[in-house]
């Protein structure tokens, strides 16, 4: 038997032992032995769990868990940095295959995670980090390992592909579409992390450690959320053939070489609509994967949620279960090599822009504008003023760039967000190119 410590048992918690219960027999004949969830730590006893768990199994006591020799696999859905990470080192230190969902905790630990478990022997799995029941790791480390990554994007973060979809498609404002997320159960009470990118940034660091080998442990990715998006810059990116989509975006700048730095960043672009990515709509994930040999590549399911997650961890607990079973512990951890990688300065980067401009209809107001962005090399590709305004009323303006570096965008920003002609700061959304 493959007996199994749970730590953690929320929504994800729950899925895995509904999984577990479910497909029992199915996963005993893949692994050779069966499945056992023995013990599973959990804060509050009494809080109402998945009818599957037997609660005798239940306790509050980390020492019931860690300090059990018989157990041969870790699982850790609890998320957070602490203790998560005390655990799990302490089951790595102890010879125990580990298999985790925590995008947070890897973000900030993960180079040092494998490293450990390496050094041990032992397997850290972790798929259900990032994109739910998408296999996006796997595909990553196995089945593009012939390859190397040129670049990535990805919409990582269901909440926020839920809002922007809603103000798209009904015309909502942010807030009311973030109030219907968290009416439907998409959203929580403080939506922060996931409205302001910090969940998407987590996930990308992940995705970087294996498209790129790179170890970023606590890396400061450029992130940008979705707070200051509105219903008008929908309209306009409709006009001009674009969605509007929260992306996580990664680039090797060295050229597949393992050398250089890498170009990280998360916020809302502009996406074209015949683009595969412009079409995933509501809660769904997308990644789409550059390789330098394969070419394009789209992966897209369910992100969140009990079940696709639990799909991706149950996944990683056969596979290390087998590993273990057949003796070769520790092989797929040891695949992974990491080494080093700066992140590329957000000033260095080159894209196209989105700019709106609340400003006054005053004569000669548009030749300040365009005089401020043609000054640091900002070239103008199109331009629209929407109905007119006068010396009082501002009226939006609303243009897209040719190719050019953020350093100068962000120059001319400053510029014009400082003059008197202005009615609030100026709106700037990248494009994906």
């Amino acid at each position: 038997m493959i007996r199994v410590g749970l730590l953690g048992c929320g929504t994800v918690g729950g899925g895995v032992i509904q999984l577990l219960r479910a497909n029992a027999s199915y996963l005993e004949a893949r692994v050779g032995a069966p499945i056992d969830i023995v013990r599973v730590l959990v804060r509050d006893p009494d809080k109402e769990r998945v009818a599957e768990l037997d609660r005798a199994r239940l306790t509050t006591d980390p020492e019931a868990v860690l300090g059990d020799a018989s157990l041969d696999v870790i699982v850790e859905v609890m998320g957070g940095v602490d203790p998560a990470r005390g655990y799990l080192t302490r089951a790595i230190d102890a010879g125990k295959q580990i298999v985790t969902a925590n995008k947070m905790l890897l973000a900030i630990h993960g180079g040092e995670l494998l490293e450990r478990a390496k050094k041990r022997g032992v397997d850290l799995a972790f798929e259900g980090a990032v994109g739910g029941g998408i296999p996006v790791i796997r595909v990553l480390r196995d089945a593009l390992a012939s390859d190397t990554i040129a670049s990535l994007s990805g919409i990582v973060n269901g909440t926020s592909n839920y809002i922007l979809t809603r103000m798209r498609q009904d015309g909502l404002s942010f807030e009311a579409a973030l109030k219907e997320a968290q009416a439907k159960g998409y959203a929580e009470a403080d939506p922060g992390l996931d409205v302001d990118g910090g969940d998407a940034a987590h996930k990308l660091v992940v995705l970087a450690m294996l498209a790129f080998g790179a170890r970023l442990d606590g890396a400061q990715i450029p992130t940008e959320g979705i707070r200051g998006v509105e219903p008008v810059d929908h309209a306009f990116a409709e006009r001009f053939g674009y969605v509007v989509k929260h992306l996580a975006v990664a680039k090797d700048k060295g050229g597949g070489a393992g050398a250089g730095a890498l170009e990280l960043r998360v916020h809302p672009a502009l996406v074209a609509k015949d683009a595969p990515l412009a079409n995933i709509n509501g809660v769904l994930n997308a990644i789409a994967v550059e390789g330098r040999a394969l070419g394009p590549c789209l992966l897209s399911g369910r992100g969140a949620g009990d079940m696709p997650t639990a799909v991706s961890v149950v996944a990683d607990v056969v596979d290390v279960a087998i590993a273990k079973k057949s003796g070769v512990s520790g092989q797929s951890t040891r695949a992974i090599r990491l080494a080093s990688r700066a992140v590329a300065p957000l000033a260095d980067v080159e894209s196209r822009y989105y700019f709106r401009f609340s400003v006054y209809d005053r004569p000669g107001v548009l030749a300040r504008i365009t005089g401020a962005l043609g000054e640091r090399g900002v070239s103008i590709e199109q331009l629209v003023q929407q109905g007119r305004g006068s010396e009082d009323v501002p009226v939006d303006v609303v243009m897209l760039t040719h190719e050019t570096k953020e350093s100068a965008v962000q120059a001319a920003l400053n510029a014009i967000g400082a003059s008197d002609y202005v009615a609030k700061p100026p709106r700037m959304i990248r494009v994906l190119s």
